[in-house]
C-alpha cells in the first residue's frame, strides 16, 4: 500500500498550513465559531459577569460544538487558499461544500434562538424552534459530516486538481 494513502489528508493539510497565515485565520475562525456556538448554545455567558457552564446534559454537545468550531476553521482556510491559488473566478470557488457545512453547522445552534424565532415568525417559528431544541444533536452530527466532507472535497480539490498553482516544499 503507498504511504500516500496511509496518511490521507496530510498532504493538503502541509500544503495549506505551511504558510502561518492559514494557521492564524483557522485559529482565529475556531476560536470565534466557538464562542458563537456556546452563547447559542447558552453554555457561556458575558453578562453580568463572563462565566462558563456546563451541566452534566450537555456534555455531548459540547464536544460536538468544539469538533464543529475546529473543522469549520479548517474548511474556511482550505477553502481560502483554493480560492487564493485558483486558476478558476471566485464565484465558482464558493460554491463548495463548505459553504453548506458552515450555514448547517450554524444552524445546528439555532434552539437557543428560540425567541427570537417566534416574535419574528409566530407559529411557525414555535414550530421551527421546537424542531431544532428536539433535533439539537442529529442535526450537529450531520453537520459534522458535512463538514468532513468538505475537507475532503477540499482535499481532493488541492492536491487532485489542475486549476491550482501550489508547490509541495
Amino acid at each position: 500500500m503507498n504511504n500516500t494513502n496511509n496518511l490521507f489528508f496530510l498532504s493538503s493539510f502541509r500544503i495549506v498550513f505551511s504558510n502561518p497565515l492559514y494557521v492564524i485565520i483557522s485559529a482565529i475562525t475556531t476560536i470565534l465559531f466557538w464562542i458563537i456556538l456556546n452563547v447559542a448554545g447558552e453554555l457561556l455567558f458575558f453578562s453580568p459577569i463572563w462565566i462558563f457552564y456546563l451541566p452534566d446534559d450537555a456534555v455531548f454537545g459540547f464536544i460536538l460544538t468544539n469538533i464543529t468550531a475546529v473543522l469549520i476553521g479548517i474548511v474556511l482556510s482550505m477553502n481560502i487558499y483554493i480560492i487564493r491559488n485558483s486558476k478558476l473566478k471566485l464565484s465558482r470557488s464558493l460554491f463548495s461544500g463548505a459553504s453548506i457545512g458552515l450555514i448547517s453547522s450554524t444552524c445546528a445552534s439555532c434552539s437557543s434562538i428560540g425567541f427570537a424565532l417566534v416574535s419574528t415568525f409566530g407559529g411557525i417559528g414555535i414550530l421551527i424552534s421546537n424542531f431544532f431544541s428536539v433535533y439539537e444533536i442529529p442535526i450537529r452530527i450531520i453537520s459534522i459530516a458535512i463538514l468532513l466532507y468538505a475537507i475532503y472535497s477540499s482535499h481532493n480539490r488541492i492536491t487532485k486538481s489542475c486549476l491550482l498553482d501550489f508547490k509541495i516544499k
